[in-house]
């Protein structure tokens, strides 16, 4: 069953009572909250994924749920906790669904040590797969987001679950998450595109999420080999411009973008090694997304030759 054969009102009962079992590929996150509007945007940008029976096993329990007394009245504010422990301080009530998105991303930053877990978008297209591992204001979002709107499938704009063995590279295919000018340039670019409404005043500025294609979702399994690492820089008035970079700077950057490198030591060594030895490494800027579309498609049309 996916969320969208559930109504909403039953989902936020589901919510209330930490009913709401969601399956994240390759994880499943048990949900409880009492924020009302939670319910709306969770179906709106959830609806095709996958729901667990209420008795199956969550990888993460997680809860948004407001204070009580008066400010759960007066500027009520909504706290997030993970396994029954509040983990961040709280935010406004409006801010609920991205505070639950970068809960998420928290749980499995944090917790996943099975995989190598990477700062980075990845997206694969006809069997090819590009790897965008970037520092937060790099434009990876966006471009990812622009990618997928162009054909390209979806497995994260965030976290790049890497296989410590195989090399292979898993994603959730959840919603994208996008800042501030980016909201715009999405909706124009994409007008069919489905964004949350966009929160102001969060610590990233305002930010929307866009809903992940359904083809993305239903593939949410199937892991990619990347054949290209690629580190983007948006430049504002750039012409797009991709160059080679050298596999030890590229290295470096997946050492240094990964959230559980230290941790695995020799292993962690290994599997950023395997990650670049079968990947062409480059450097892209861009200003316009059309432009990007254009290279992106040409370099995996050379692949293709």
């Amino acid at each position: 069953m996916t969320l969208s054969q559930i109504d909403e009102k039953d989902i936020a009962a589901q919510l209330s009572r930490g009913e709401l079992l969601l399956n994240v590929s390759p994880f499943v996150a048990r949900i409880k909250s009492d924020v009302l509007s939670l319910a709306r945007d969770i179906a709106m940008m959830y609806g095709q994924f996958g729901v667990a029976d209420n008795d199956s096993f969550a990888d993460f329990h997680i809860e948004v749920t407001l204070d009580g007394g008066l400010r759960r009245w007066i500027k009520p504010v909504a706290r997030f906790a993970f396994d029954g422990k509040r983990s961040f301080l709280p935010l406004p009530a409006g801010q609920a669904f991205p505070m639950m998105e970068w809960g998420l991303n928290w749980c499995v930053a944090a917790h996943a040590h099975q995989y190598l877990v990477v700062h980075a978008a990845v997206i694969e297209k006809s069997g090819k797969a590009v790897m965008f591992p970037a520092p937060p204001g790099s434009g990876k979002s966006t471009l990812c987001a622009g990618l997928v709107h162009r054909g390209w499938r979806l497995l994260s704009d965030e976290l790049a679950l890497c296989d410590m063995d195989s090399g292979l590279v898993f994603g959730m295919a959840r919603p994208i998450n996008l800042k501030n000018r980016s909201i715009d340039v999405i909706r124009k670019f994409a007008p069919d595109a489905i964004l949350t409404a966009p929160v102001p005043d969060t610590a990233k500025g305002t930010v929307a999420l866009v809903r992940p294609p359904s083809n993305s979702v239903l593939r949410a399994g199937e892991p990619v080999r990347p054949n290209w690492i690629v580190l983007p820089k948006f430049s504002s008035g750039a012409a797009a411009s991709l160059e080679r970079a050298t596999k030890a700077d590229t290295f470096m950057l997946v050492a240094e973008q990964s959230f559980n490198y230290d941790i695995h030591g020799v292993q962690g060594f290994k599997a950023v090694t395997q990650l670049i030895t079968h990947s062409d490494c480059y450097q892209f800027t861009y200003s316009d997304l059309n432009d990007a579309v254009r290279v992106f498609d040409e370099l995996l049309d050379d692949a293709s030759a």
